[in-house]
């Protein structure tokens, strides 16, 4: 059987995929963001020694925001390249590194694990190199599209160090909350 599609049936095709993907990518990351109470404004989180090179608070959200974008667009050009090598385990290996990557917040934010936290970004990462270079191969511009999630990655993991050195007892940190005492 002969399959012959137009170049308007493809990009269709490529825009069904990204119109699933992407805001299926960015709604999931971004509730794992918040149902581990994520950033600033986590009275655990606010507690912990920052590391010098720290961004501010609105660079995580607009970093991962544009982040899932790209890995979504990324997915939805693998997804639709049907029939090319290495496509099924290209999509696999994609979706473990983001079943880890989701994971991560609720390990550091929610369970104070900082360690576990830097482990795990470090199996985020070698499963995000193995997903681009997977799918460098099926599409070049999907390959592309990853490279800043890499980058950011490797980031994140030297931030996530940083603040596992810079508070070694950051799962027993409680902290403080203000009380309001009036003594007679």
């Amino acid at each position: 059987m002969s399959e012959i599609a137009s170049k308007g049936q493809l990009r269709w095709s490529f825009a069904r995929w990204a119109l699933f993907s992407v805001p299926l990518i960015v709604l999931l990351g971004v509730a794992s963001g918040r149902v581990s109470n994520s950033g600033y404004g986590n009275p655990w989180f606010d507690a912990l020694v920052k590391p010098d090179i720290m961004p501010p608070g609105w660079a995580f959200g607009a970093a991962w925001t544009l982040l899932y974008v790209l890995m979504g667009l990324a997915l939805a050009m693998v997804l639709n390249a049907r029939r090319a090598p290495g496509r099924g385990i290209a999509i696999v290996l994609f979706v473990l590194q983001f079943l880890v990557n989701l994971s991560w917040s609720p390990i550091f934010f929610a369970a104070h694990q900082v360690g576990t936290a830097f482990w795990v970004i470090l199996v985020m990462l070698a499963l995000a190199i193995a997903t681009t270079a997977a799918f460098w191969r099926i599409r070049l511009a999907a390959g592309v599209l990853m490279l800043p999630y890499l980058a950011w990655l490797c980031f994140a993991a030297t931030l996530n160090y940083q603040f596992d050195v810079l508070n070694p007892g950051a799962a027993t940190l409680a902290p403080t909350t203000p009380k309001a005492q009036i003594e007679f």
